[in-house]
């Protein structure tokens, strides 16, 4: 258990080495499938503790790692280590290192873009997708260029200048990265005040913030963006399903508008009551969605 959160004995935490880095991943059940869930900014695996064990009762087993510089994960140096085609190559290493050729891929956030462009370029390996709050690329790029999306964006822009985020992320011991879940997760009695303490004292950890907000800058500023747009977005014909909080101050409904464009077999269910962090705010009913959706895809 990892000793900065007793919450939940729902899952153990272990190490793998992938893609020549160490990850510290969360695990749980033994089934026969992998569910492979990747968290968002800026949080860690610890984000997906409502779900890990009703999976793994389900005869699932579970993976959660860190993402690259998170929590007990690896943080390389520089900008281009966080570009998207490193992070797909994670994903190819745990899934190497839990010794399966296909998972099902969970991603929320930072972790549903990653898991967005690896259903695209690494269809072979993902049995099925499943997005929480995470918008398609070609929806985001279109809808960040109109005022409803574009003004919700204006941290993106903040991030690509140098030195000055880490800074105000971090004065306060991480006040702001408190301040993200006191205003945008709408119960917080889902997710508690140390579990927002974790977070927090995960992100202020030496490098920790300049690694998480590279994210943002390799997007941008290190042409990842940039090159997957060059090689195009192929309909991708995974069973998908997108669970979506509508009341996300960050990201506006209107990137579902189109979907159905980019990915054949789509499921989309949209929560009034949930905000961007959708799986912490009503986590019985996105596990329930969740459950429900890979025995009707998947089966026994």
């Amino acid at each position: 258990m990892d000793p900065d959160y007793q919450g939940t004995e729902a899952f153990s935490f272990g190490h793998v080495s992938a893609n020549q880095l160490s990850f510290r991943v969360a695990t749980a059940g033994a089934g026969d499938r992998l569910v492979l869930c990747l968290h968002g900014f800026p949080e860690s695996a610890v984000s997906w503790r409502h779900q890990m064990r009703p999976l793994a009762q389900a005869g699932y087993r579970v993976w959660a790692p860190d993402l690259r510089g998170y929590g007990g994960t690896a943080r390389p140096i520089g900008i281009e280590a966080y570009s998207i085609e490193s992070l797909m190559d994670d994903v190819d290493g745990i899934l190497d290192a839990a010794k399966v050729q296909r998972a099902i891929v969970v991603g929320h956030d930072w972790g549903g873009i990653i898991a967005w462009y690896y259903a695209m370029r690494h269809p072979s390996r993902v049995e099925a997708l499943v997005i929480m709050n995470a918008p398609h690329p070609a929806c985001f790029e279109r809808e960040v260029r109109r005022w409803r999306q574009l003004h919700r964006s204006w941290y993106m822009g903040f991030f690509q200048i140098p030195w000055l985020p880490e800074a105000a992320l971090s004065a306060g011991h991480g006040y702001i990265i408190q301040q993200i879940f006191e205003r945008m997760v709408l119960d917080r009695e889902q997710i508690p005040s140390d579990v927002v303490e974790l977070y927090r004292k995960q992100a202020c950890e030496p490098g920790a913030l300049t690694a998480m907000v590279n994210y943002y800058r390799a997007a941008l500023r290190g042409g990842g963006g940039l090159r997957q747009r060059r090689l195009r977005y192929p309909k991708i014909g995974i069973p998908s399903l997108v669970i979506w909080g509508l009341q996300d101050q960050a990201l506006v409904a209107q990137n579902l508008d189109g979907l159905s464009q980019f990915v054949d077999d789509l499921t989309i269910v949209t929560m009034a009551d949930a905000g961007h962090f959708v799986h912490e705010d009503k986590p019985e009913q996105v596990t329930q969605e969740l459950l429900a959706w890979l025995h009707d895809k998947l089966g026994d």
